[in-house]
């Protein structure tokens, strides 16, 4: 599901590439990647949360993949060296299984209509102890009395806190310990098929 205006305007100002730069840090300081990593971002919009990711972790290769051709159109503007976007659907992701070291997710997963196909292709095309680095919102945030008729959210099966946690397990993804969750958000790592220490 595309962003509403009111969104677009937030994803796109400087105070959120600001929260952005402050998940990057938390990302970093919880799990760095390999030597050599190929790097996929789901719903990567203009593109400035790839560039935050190859600066902070310097992956070999990263991709991006949004909904929405204009936000793919300034991705490709930035002509970010070893990357690629392109327009795709997070539900049904364009790559082979097991190609990706890292998943990076700033808040797409609440927009897609099947949220847990969604995890399942993140799962799909992580490799063997890859590892999935996310923000995710809850509806207590989005689909408050005021901004649920200003946002352009899907309305059936949300979900919250424990229901995305028990998902991300019972999909193979365990949770790093250290991740930060209020009412409101969830800021975390999570590794492919990770034995034991993993989080509900």
């Amino acid at each position: 599901m595309k962003v509403s205006w009111l969104e677009a305007l937030w994803v796109n100002s400087p105070v959120r590439y600001l929260v952005q730069l402050r998940e990057i840090e938390f990302f970093r300081r919880t799990r760095l990647l390999p030597p050599g990593a190929r790097v996929l971002e789901v719903g990567c919009g203009r593109g400035a949360g790839a560039e935050l990711i190859r600066r902070s972790f310097q992956p070999a290769w990263i991709e991006g993949i949004d909904l929405d051709p204009r936000m793919i159109g300034l991705a490709l503007r930035r002509r970010l060296p070893e990357a690629a976007f392109r327009v795709a659907d997070a539900q049904s992701l364009p790559y082979p299984d097991g190609c990706m070291d890292a998943v990076f997710n700033f808040g797409i997963i609440h927009h897609l209509e099947d949220w847990r196909k969604g995890l399942r292709e993140i799962h799909r095309v992580l490799k063997p102890a890859g590892g999935f680095y996310f923000e995710e919102i809850y509806p207590d945030l989005y689909a408050n009395a005021v901004l649920r008729h200003l946002l352009r959210h899907p309305r059936e099966d949300r979900f919250r806190g424990p229901e995305f946690r028990r998902e991300l397990l019972a999909t193979g993804l365990r949770l790093v310990a250290g991740y930060k969750e209020s009412r409101y958000r969830i800021l975390a790592v999570a590794v492919k098929g990770a034995p034991g220490g993993g989080q509900p």
